[in-house]
């Protein structure tokens, strides 16, 4: 594994990873043009219902990243197909769940959101014509983390822009052509989930000569495989429900300080989102070759993308620290024309450029251990970091204000970092035996 093969990999991933926030945006930016406040509210609080929900899923495709770059490192074919319809199933069955709840979901989310009663009405259109496509979206997760696991990177690049672009066509011609507003936006996103994963299931069926012949029920209900399965998804689920009560915290607390703090938190949050995802784009190119060293049992493989991991983190990691310093000003003035709100974001825009040295070990060494799906250090360290938060959250804020959020921002994923810094040496124990490949 060379420099130059490493980069073919992680650039593509960290262009696919920022495509995620481009739906919501698109959505937001069509009606608003169109339409009023009201229904841009219900745009953002349908899209923030379906992002919590999928973002709690997420490590469908992140586990099934590793365990399909691990059948790759084997050789393995039928354990391929596994690492593909396991995941699939699961997905399924949450996202036809979702469906058959939606009534309870939709209510319960809408009473803790709390929106006015002409938003509400927009926003209960928006979900039930959405939450239709959770089976798919659902799905699709499943395929890019397959499509990554085994090395297609670029498809899954392309899968992704491509949703966009259908997106993006669909919400002109039923926002600004049809006249739908707030409906033509939930028709819009749900037709674009839907043939994400139509056709990501016929680029898999065409690139892969994946038999289904060798399947059967009882294989993928193996027991023990699923148990394993299960229990990576359930500790990513649980780090993912930390980082949602670490991120609804901050937010809470920034409303305490006022509209102007408040404005300013959630520009330098969407600009440390960013950072975080060029640097998620590296860990999943990491989470493909550790992959593969674990699966093909290969000492030197391992030791090599460990290296790489470092060497691209460190470079990413200043690069975006110094761009952040050099540019930030430029980058407020792209989220708003609003001096007051520049200002305050200026104020407390030191502690982003400490973000990248703070959470850069913890998103890069993330990918080392799903692609060897020893994710129990990787649940451990965010409830570590989640703890230390707590004790940061209620001690600095009271004395030092938003200054002292941010430092408890920074103390979240410092701890997450140093935590699973500390568990990296006994991951080569666990996962790589004697006889090693070199």
């Amino acid at each position: 594994m060379r420099h130059k093969e490493y980069l073919s990999l992680a650039i593509p991933l960290m262009l696919s990873t920022m495509t995620t926030p481009v739906l919501g945006a698109v959505d937001t930016a069509v009606v608003g043009h169109v339409s009023g406040a009201t229904y841009i509210g219900a745009v953002a609080i349908g899209s923030l219902i379906f992002s919590t929900i999928y973002w709690l899923f997420g490590f469908l495709r992140v586990s099934t990243s590793g365990f399909s770059a691990q059948a790759v490192g084997k050789g393995a074919k039928e354990e391929l197909l596994h690492a593909l319809t396991r995941p699939m199933f699961l997905a399924l069955l949450v996202g036809v769940s979702f469906i058959l709840l939606q009534w309870p979901i939709g209510k319960i989310a809408l009473m803790v959101i709390k929106p006015s009663q002409e938003v509400q009405e927009l926003a209960v259109n928006y979900f039930y014509i959405r939450i239709w496509g959770a089976p798919f979206a659902l799905i699709t997760y499943v395929i890019l983390g397959f499509l990554i696991g085994t090395g297609r990177v670029k498809v899954s690049l392309f899968l992704q822009i491509g949703m966009n672009v259908v997106n993006i066509a669909l919400d002109f011609l039923f926002v600004q052509g049809f006249g739908w507003a707030v409906k033509g936006v939930a028709f819009a996103t749900l037709i674009a989930e839907v043939s994400g994963a139509v056709v990501g299931i016929i680029i898999i069926a065409q690139t892969f000569n994946l038999s289904l012949k060798k399947w059967s029920f009882g294989s993928t209900a193996d027991f023990a495989s699923l148990k394993k399965m299960l229990e990576v998804n359930r500790d990513l689920f649980i780090r993912t429900f930390c980082l949602i009560v670490m991120y609804n915290m901050f937010t809470a607390k920034g409303a305490d300080f006022g509209t102007e703090i408040l404005a300013a938190n959630a520009i330098l949050l969407q600009i440390q989102f960013i950072m975080a995802y060029c640097l998620d784009g590296f860990a999943n190119a990491t989470s493909i070759v550790i992959g593969r060293a674990v699966g093909g049992n290969n000492e030197s493989l391992y030791n090599k993308g460990l290296s790489l991991t470092i060497y691209w983190g460190l470079i990413v990691v200043c690069f975006l620290s110094l761009c952040y310093f050099f540019i930030d000003s430029a980058l407020f003035s792209l989220f708003t024309n609003d001096m007051s709100t520049i200002e305050a974001a200026k104020e407390y825009s030191f502690w982003l450029t400490l973000f990248p040295f703070a959470t850069g070990a913890g998103l890069l060494f993330y990918g080392v251990f799903t692609g060897a799906t020893r994710v129990k250090p990787i649940r451990d360290s965010t409830i570590f970091a989640l703890f230390f938060f707590l004790a940061s959250y209620f001690l600095l804020p009271p004395f030092y204000g938003n200054h002292g959020l941010w430092i408890a921002f920074l103390v979240f994923n410092a701890g997450r970092s140093l935590f699973l810094v500390a568990s990296l040496p006994n991951l080569k124990k666990q996962v790589l035996t004697k006889g090693m490949s070199v």
